[in-house]
């Protein structure tokens, strides 16, 4: 569910973060409290990312585990090459 959820802020938080730098242009071009927002959305932004693919990661281990252990079933069961 974690995995989810940091998927949709990894789409919607630049999304987000754009339409804030034109509220700050817009009102205060002179005042940049923007950068504050940029930086605590990209701490959060990276930790989402790292989040992501530490499930990805996780998936394709098991994936090639899965992978590895039918092509040694089916080696077995193979009966040996005559000469």
């Amino acid at each position: 569910m974690k995995t989810l959820k940091s998927i949709k802020y990894l789409i919607t938080a630049p999304f987000i973060f754009a339409m804030l730098f034109v509220i700050n242009w817009m009102t205060t071009p002179g005042q940049w409290w923007i950068q504050w927002v940029a930086l605590g959305m990209g701490i959060a932004w990276v930790i989402a990312l790292l989040r992501v693919f530490r499930a990805f990661l996780l998936l394709g281990g098991l994936a090639a585990l899965g992978a590895w252990w039918v092509n040694r079933s089916r080696k077995e069961d193979r009966p040996p090459l005559s000469s």
